[in-house]
């Protein structure tokens, strides 16, 4: 098993909501990391949705902002994202990220698929 492990992906209506965690290991901690939640849609790039810094501000693909939020317990050493409003275009593999003095890691992502 990865270091880090998503889950919370599936099948969702347009409009409707879905949570998404990503769960480190033992050896990682995500309070010493900067962590992410990046998509890949088929045929496309992957690409930032949410990135939350250490002691930095959270930061939102423009496509999200407003509908997406994520945070961090590092006490669980867990990361999520929260989907709200989700439309068809949301539809992709989601994977979480994690980065620390120029070494990242992901997860093996977990796919969201939005229908109408």
């Amino acid at each position: 098993q990865g270091l880090l492990v998503e889950s919370g992906g599936g099948l969702v209506q347009a409009g409707g909501s879905l949570r998404l965690s990503c769960a480190a290991s033992g050896s990682m901690f995500i309070s010493r990391h900067d962590m992410a939640w990046y998509r890949q849609a088929p045929g496309r790039q992957r690409e930032l949705v949410a990135e939350t810094p250490i002691g930095g501000s959270t930061n939102y693909a423009d496509s999200v902002k407003g509908r997406f939020t994520i945070s961090r317990d590092n006490m669980k050493n867990m990361l999520y994202l929260q989907m709200n409003s989700l439309k068809l275009e949301d539809t992709a593999v989601y994977y979480c990220r994690a980065h620390r003095f120029g070494t990242t890691y992901w997860g093996v992502g977990t796919q969201v698929t939005v229908s109408s």
